[in-house]
């Protein structure tokens, strides 16, 4: 089940399922630690002696965000127990607090009792081992705890605290967990227990008929039991609506932190414009790492998830957020890259949040040789976005503080690792991490990055390394027209494969990647090899369904719905889909050549979850999400596909005089 819900600070980051529960919490960095693993942490109500969770069947839910925020707004309804529950969620933007009001209405004419349960299902450090949870009776709340992670639990109802708490044993010895003890409305007290553990917490309210009352529950992350109790004490002190107000206007101000004119994109348009960059932020840590995703639901299919930095997703997020005007989120993704590149010039497959080398498939040793494990397009994708990030910032100082430990060492193994008869790069994984070879996407990623190196060093005054990269540049560019395009299909190749006796195989198959021809700057989008390439491209990638969409390539393998190849390549994807707007919007010659971009934009849109998050995949058939959601790459495409747009229509109506 892919999250609906995201909320974080950058330290701290929730998610929920779109049964409102709690199956991810990341603390004290973003991607690292989850100390939940996708188990549910749920919500539950009692009343009249019937009990019901909200994941269940009988509850009508609508998920979303209020506008402009990173504050849920929820609608829940359980016609049999005639109850309407009305949520908002939030995580603070500078304290690691997570805050939930929740307004009850009865729908029934006669005075009720209702109880409402929250369960918490925690495996601290990513482990059940040696967890403890025990009841405060100094703050009246439970606390869960190991080591140097505490997270304290409490809430309000009106001028009540906590009801009833159980604090037990979960799947261990039989014991299911404190969450079925809570289903006849009552709790058993038990104030402590340790191991693998859960606990679960109750509040009470009596309502008349159609009558309300508001709920405030809050989760206090912190390294010891002072921070969590400072955090409780700030909540009580200043009042849950504060701080929601104070969310409120904090996340406002941040996404319209620079003016726009959005011209004639639609409102849901601009909407998701909006919610894609307030989605980006949740997925950055403080630190600098720019996580992939953060849906714990993807281990069931691998035993591994997303929540790592890959140096190509990050470096074009940061592109994107570059353009879209926060710098500052840029800035630290190009320190961090400064800290963890090899000595030898390049970065390796992916990290984690704090910068350690993440798991990998890629294999150090092949047919009896040893292969470099990298995706050389990572390395050059960094290069590339710092190069963007100065021809709109101007920064020489902090481009100087990265030129000797990051710029010269990637420039200078980019510049090196090429074959010395083709001048084409070395073979290296492609960017979909599946095959290794030396690839046209890949390819243009490296002519990108040392244009962006060679720039550099003349900034400064290095005109050696000015000649050779820009020397580098110019070769590898000219490889590319002489062993990557082919004249007989008329077309850019995906790649090749060197092979022992100097042979070049090539790869004809279709891949939306060929995109970074154009993208990176190697061969300008008027080049008639481009065009062709990439009308190739949506003509044979597109899915033929009422779903519509662009595949990854022909016969995409990955989370596969369909054999009818002819019709559905592959499951559409939404980075590649916007690929072609952003194409679309770089040959638009008048207003009417945009309304493929346009009409790619509102795809994005429309197949977003109702809650605004954008997945990796969409079903061909039925349009529904696919894979991880939300995938950061796919917000920050948007966010890039939309800038794009929004510049190439201000170039066509205001023309510089």
């Amino acid at each position: 089940m892919p999250r609906d819900l995201v909320l974080g600070n950058g330290s701290m980051l929730v998610n929920f399922d779109r049964g409102l529960n709690m199956r991810d919490l990341y603390y004290p960095q973003v991607g690292l630690d989850n100390h939940i693993m996708g188990h549910r942490n749920k919500l539950g109500v009692w009343v009249d002696g019937k009990f019901s969770w909200t994941d269940d069947n009988c509850w009508s839910r609508q998920i979303r965000y209020k506008k402009n925020t990173l504050i849920s707004r929820i609608k829940a309804q359980h016609k049999g127990l005639a109850v309407v529950l009305e949520i908002n969620d939030t995580v603070h933007f500078r304290r690691n607090i997570y805050l939930k009001r929740v307004t009850i209405t009865n729908m029934a004419d006669n005075e009720r009792e209702f109880r409402v349960f929250f369960t918490h299902d925690l495996s601290i450090n990513e482990t059940d081992v040696g967890d403890t949870a025990l009841y405060d009776p100094v703050c009246q709340c439970i606390c869960h705890y190991k080591r140097d992670r505490y997270f304290l639990i409490n809430g309000r109802m009106g001028e009540h605290g906590i009801y009833q708490y159980s604090i037990g044993t979960k799947r261990f010895g039989g014991a299911e967990g404190t969450w079925r003890d809570a289903e006849d409305g009552v709790l058993e007290q038990n104030s402590v227990a340790h191991g693998s553990i859960d606990s679960t917490v109750s509040f009470r309210t009596r309502l008349g008929g159609n009558d309300t009352s508001t709920l405030y529950y809050w989760i206090a992350a912190g390294r010891n039991i002072r921070e969590v109790r400072q955090g409780n004490e700030y909540i009580l002190e200043f009042g849950p609506d504060l701080i929601f107000n104070e969310v409120d206007a904090y996340w406002d101000a941040w996404v319209h932190k620079k003016e726009r004119n959005f011209y004639d994109l639609s409102v849901e348009a601009v909407d998701m414009f909006h919610r894609s960059l307030l989605i980006v932020r949740t997925q950055i840590d403080n630190g600098g790492a720019i996580l992939a995703a953060n849906d714990s639901d993807v281990l069931m299919y691998h035993r591994d998830h997303y929540s790592y930095m890959w140096p190509r997703d990050g470096a074009l997020v940061a592109y994107a957020m570059d353009r879209a005007g926060y710098p500052e989120i840029a800035v630290k993704f190009f320190e961090l890259c400064a800290g963890i590149i090899s000595e030898g010039g390049y970065f390796l497959h992916k990290y984690n949040a704090d910068g350690t080398l993440g798991s990998s498939w890629h294999p150090w040793w092949k047919d009896g040789h040893i292969q470099l494990p990298i995706q050389e397009d990572e390395t050059a994708l960094v290069l590339f976005a710092l190069g963007y990030h100065y021809k709109i910032y101007r920064d020489v100082e902090f481009i100087d503080s990265l030129y000797p430990t990051l710029i010269k060492k990637a420039a200078g193994f980019l510049a090196s690792y090429r074959d010395p008869v083709t001048k084409l790069p070395l073979p290296s994984f492609d960017l979909w991490e599946e095959r290794r070879g030396v690839f046209t996407f890949t390819c243009s990623a490296v002519y990108g990055a040392l244009i962006a190196a060679a720039f550099f060093a003349s900034l400064l005054g290095d005109q050696k390394a000015e000649d050779e990269y820009s020397r580098a540049a110019r070769e590898i560019r000219e490889a590319m027209a002489k062993y990557l395009y082919s004249p007989e299909l008329g077309r850019f190749l995906r790649g090749v494969y060197p092979r022992d006796n100097g042979h070049l195989e090539k790869d004809l198959t279709l891949d939306s990647s060929l995109y970074g021809i154009f993208e990176f700057g190697s061969f300008p989008a008027s080049d008639k090899r481009v065009a062709n390439t990439m009308g190739a491209v949506m003509e044979n990638l597109r899915v033929k369904t009422d779903i519509g969409g662009v595949a990854r390539y022909v016969d995409d393998y990955y989370f596969k719905k369909s054999n009818d190849i002819n019709n559905v390549p592959g499951n559409p994807w939404v980075i590649c889909t916007l690929w072609m707007a952003e194409w679309y919007t770089e040959i638009a010659a008048n207003i009417g050549d945009l309304a493929k971009s346009k009409e790619i934009i509102d795809w994005a849109v429309r197949y977003a979850l109702p809650s605004g998050l954008l997945p990796e995949q969409v079903h061909p058939y039925t349009g529904g999400d696919l894979s991880v959601s939300p995938l950061t790459w796919s917000h920050s495409t948007y966010i890039l596909a939309v800038e794009k747009y929004l510049d190439r229509y201000k170039q066509l109506t205001e023309p510089v005089h």
